[in-house]
């Protein structure tokens, strides 16, 4: 019989509703497995109860301590976590960037309710067991189960806000990915990078306001293909004299990103001012990435080594 850990964190899958509709995370790992996992040995570690919206580098930090000592068993055949919708792409992915090991850890979680008449929380919750169990997945990181779909950590984001189909990836299509070796474990919750939205006529004074309040690198949220104008492209030159990263993302929500337009203010622009660019990860992702390299104080390739795991050759989704 399988041996599953389950970890979890709280989020809508573990939530009722009150009297007012409110939704919180109030129920236990034995109150959700009670009915799923019959033929998979199942040990729980309730570690927090959280709605995922306010979870910090901290926790990503705890949850990612609590995979590790649960795999320290070695009759454990994978980890599977539960976890809320808003934040799981940045817990799956710092754990992905340091997952050492070949059994497989799954995130979960649901949009509706444990208490709702049509949850999707048991059928999640199973279907990321089931995907625990099997042996075939043995070596494939981090996974996201999801709406009856398995997705890889990386590069996979929350597209939608109520659909049942929550999770979507920057790759539609099924080649098999490519996994990097692991970074080396630091914890992130010293780490502050900020994220800074561009829009049409945005100037520098979030980027101003960031540099005074000690951020240590920050993560564009560009237009298009990743551009900004002239304005940002000086306070990115600004940043990257003082020693501050700056890597650059886009808001669109599909397709990989390239520093091709000119003009004062584009891609190419903010290259040639110094920054980094994100070429598949999303914002939320860009920033653990970056968070994580800035935490290995013995690292001299940030640069490059943020350019090559940015760089996703392959689709998360795997079945």
């Amino acid at each position: 019989m399988p041996k599953v850990a389950v970890v979890t964190t709280g989020g809508t899958i573990a939530s009722s509703r009150d009297s007012r509709g409110v939704s919180s995370p109030v129920m236990t790992g034995s109150d959700l497995l009670g009915g799923v996992g019959k033929e998979t040995e199942l040990r729980i570690r309730d570690l927090m109860s959280k709605d995922s919206s306010s979870m910090s580098f901290a926790d990503m930090d705890r949850v990612r301590d609590a995979v590790v000592a649960e795999l320290r068993d070695p009759d454990v055949d994978a980890v599977v976590v539960l976890h809320g919708t808003d934040t799981m792409e940045e817990t799956a992915f710092l754990l992905d960037l340091h997952h050492d090991d070949p059994r497989p850890v799954i995130f979960t979680g649901a949009q509706r309710t444990f208490d709702h008449p049509e949850s999707d929380a048991a059928a999640n919750l199973t279907a990321a067991i089931m995907a625990g169990s099997d042996p075939a997945l043995r070596c494939s990181g981090v996974l996201i189960a999801f709406a009856g779909a398995l997705y890889r950590a990386a590069g996979t984001r929350k597209a939608e806000t109520t659909s049942l189909e929550a999770f979507h990836s920057v790759h539609p299509t099924e080649t098999p990915q490519r996994r990097l070796d692991p970074l080396p474990w630091h914890p992130i919750s010293g780490t502050r990078v900020d994220i800074v939205a561009i829009y049409p006529g945005a100037d520098r004074v979030q980027i101003d306001a960031c540099l005074a309040s000690g951020t240590q690198g920050l993560v564009l949220d560009g237009l298009g293909s990743g551009n900004a104008n002239p304005v940002i492209v000086a306070a990115v030159r600004d940043c990257v004299s003082a020693g501050i990263p700056v890597a650059v993302t886009t808001r669109v929500p599909r397709g990989p990103i390239t520093p091709a337009y000119g003009g004062g203010g584009g891609g190419h622009d903010l290259v040639a001012a110094g920054a980094l660019f994100s070429t598949n990860l999303r914002a939320g992702q860009a920033r653990v990435l970056l968070a994580a390299l800035l935490a290995d104080p013995d690292r001299d390739d940030l640069g490059q080594e943020f350019d090559r795991r940015s760089r996703l050759d392959a689709a998360p989704q795997i079945s």
